[in-house]
């Protein structure tokens, strides 16, 4: 626990003061009606969405599974996210201009664009609940239990306190300020993060038992952290923590921010751009920020608490009032800034504020719009006014906050929730790729892949069948598991696909119309559609995937060099760092003439 000064308390005030003004004041432009509260009117540069997509995705939590990640796997343990950029840049280049010519309300809404009848509006109601309100309260609740643990370690409060003080004030400006407060608070924390992660990381290395920099690199706890890369002699740490990310997970697995094909919060912001070019852009922005520029404050704490927190016990002996339950070692990151001195202490306490109720209220908003556009209006209630919709959003913005908060009170770590995530996605991320560019994908498909996946999951993981398979003595190593159920749940899927009827000629015709998705695997609707004398192709559009595949191959080469070369700067690895410098110049440059052949596909 830290005694705070009255400076560090004022800063903290301060900031908390200002979120809240925001949200007041663009209440009342934000209550007009249900796009403005969920969307924003739909007026939002590239550069605002930008910086909200990445002030989203740095939660309390982040930081703390990066912590976890390194002291257990290593550096090279991110993989497991870092794999996700492929993910990223797919949406960047191909899926983020095919939302906004969507325009949709909510991603959830294209399922009754893309597909017709009662399954898709089964499909519709029944994601609305499982994501809007099942997986953003798991999602949340990580997020919670981050401030839990920080609150606990850096101020002393149970765990209930925490939840009270933070929720209150987070949900009160989410609720008021609607996407419009989310996005604006969301420039501010940003920078407040930002400055926060990278001045803690600069202080703390500099502290007497870790001794510089240097010292830090060449300490024996440390040593062996240190590879970007896994152990390619490891065949178990090779195949777990970079083959299955880079081969299986980017592609095959749902996960909030990171959807393959775009989707979630994600979505909802290229659904508030102002156009296609600012929806691509918007999301280009994000990656960089995401991948290429954040990780590496938290990685040098990270390697740096291996120094002054050795292992568990040192943990609980340094902070008896951590209860066992909540023990772990993504506690580390929290501990090491308890040594902050007067002033940095604040900044970091009110950034790490300011990235919990970020990524908050962006879930709290985006939950509220699956509950309000597609079960409410859907279901409930299809003749309600404006004035309604909102009301009706307010009120789940706060049932979601208190849920979140009822369960994080039961979670462990950070890590035990990713995997889990991570788990009940699997093998569904397919279907958000292909049903953009091949026909014959229907509700089915999604209803029995999303069912599959989590039935599937929840076998292995809970009952006898997971240690029959993948135990100490089971038929198959325990990586095997995420590839296993990826395997089962598409071949679920393909054959629903075939033995189910396609979607009617209008819907797949309308749909086409509408996206000008391209590509051979519309051919035959195309025919169809010439058939019966009637045009779905505008013949201004090209048939742009080719190149933002080719753009997204690039783009992975650029950021990812970034990332290295910012990583063995810092190792002192000069040469291999100024290589890399020269790949992401180079790659740089082809990204460019590749974005103007993109750019003009869609003016």
């Amino acid at each position: 626990m830290v005694n705070l000064s009255t400076f560090d308390i004022v800063l903290i005030i301060a900031f908390l003061a200002i979120t809240l003004f925001i949200g007041i004041y663009v209440s009342k432009q934000s209550g007009k009606s249900s796009v403005e509260y969920f969307l924003s009117g739909r007026s939002m540069p590239w550069w605002l969405l930008g910086v909200s997509m990445v002030a989203t995705t740095f939660s309390t939590d982040t930081p703390n599974l990066v912590t976890d990640i390194v002291r257990t796997n290593g550096v090279s343990g991110n993989w497991v996210w870092w794999a996700f950029l492929v993910t990223g840049l797919l949406t960047v280049f191909v899926y983020a201009k095919l939302w906004r010519k969507s325009n949709v309300n909510t991603d959830i809404e294209f399922y009754e664009l893309r597909y017709g009848g009662a399954p898709a509006r089964f499909l519709r109601s029944f994601r609305a609940i499982y994501l809007g309100i099942i997986f953003n309260i798991l999602a949340m609740a990580g997020v919670t239990l981050a401030a839990i643990k920080i609150g606990s370690i850096m101020l002393g409060l149970q765990p209930w306190e925490t939840v009270v003080y933070a929720g209150v004030i987070t949900v009160i400006f989410s609720a008021l300020g609607g996407f419009k407060g989310v996005v604006y608070t969301d420039f501010i924390l940003f920078f407040t993060a930002m400055a926060g992660a990278i001045g803690a990381a600069y202080y703390l290395v500099e502290l007497p038992e870790v001794g510089g920099l240097e010292a830090l690199l060449q300490h024996e706890n440390v040593v062996d952290k240190l590879n970007i890369l896994p152990d390619f002699t490891d065949k178990e740490a090779l195949i777990t923590l970079l083959i299955i990310p880079l081969a299986v997970q980017w592609w095959s697995s749902w996960y909030p921010g990171a959807e393959p094909g775009g989707g979630g919060y994600i979505a909802q912001r290229m659904l508030a751009a102002k156009n296609e070019n600012h929806a691509i852009g918007a999301t280009f922005f994000f990656n960089i920020m995401h991948y290429a520029l954040r990780p590496w404050p938290w990685i040098i704490v990270a390697l740096a608490s291996l120094v002054v927190f050795p292992d568990l016990m040192s943990i609980q002996q340094a902070f008896p009032n951590v209860t066992q339950d909540k023990l772990g070692h993504d506690l580390a990151y929290s501990a090491m800034l308890t040594k902050l001195p007067t002033g940095l202490l604040g900044l970091v306490l009110a950034s790490l504020v300011a990235a919990y109720m970020s990524t908050i209220s962006t879930h709290l908003n985006w939950g509220a719009s699956y509950v309000v556009n597609d079960f409410y209006k859907q279901q409930v209630n299809p003749s309600a006014t404006d004035k309604q919709l909102v009301r009706v959003g307010r009120l789940s913005t706060v049932i979601l906050m208190v849920f979140s908060a009822f369960l994080a009170l039961l979670l462990t770590n950070a890590l035990q929730l990713f995997d889990i995530i991570l788990m009940f996605g699997a093998g569904t991320g397919l279907i958000f790729i292909l049903r953009w560019f091949w026909w014959r994908i229907n509700a089915w498909s999604e209803i029995s892949a999303m069912f599959s996946s989590g039935i599937i999951s929840i076998m292995l993981s809970f009952t006898f069948l997971g240690d029959y398979f993948f135990g100490v003595d089971g038929l198959l190593p325990s990586y095997m598991k995420f590839p296993m159920i990826v395997t089962v749940t598409t071949l679920v899927w393909i054959i629903v696909t075939y033995v189910t009827q396609p979607e009617s000629s209008e819907v797949l015709q309308n749909f086409y119309k509408k996206i000008q998705p391209g590509g051979p695997g519309w051919k035959k609707v195309i025919l169809e559609a010439r058939k019966r004398n009637i045009e779905i192709i505008d013949s201004q559009e090209g048939w742009s995937v080719p190149s933002g595949v080719l753009a997204m191959l690039v783009g992975c080469v650029f950021i990812y060099s970034i990332m290295f070369a910012t990583g063995n700067f810092i190792y002192g690895k000069q040469r291999e760092a100024f290589m890399l410098v020269l790949i992401t110049l180079i790659s740089g440059l082809i990204l460019i003439k590749l974005w103007k052949k993109i750019k003009s596909n869609i003016l």
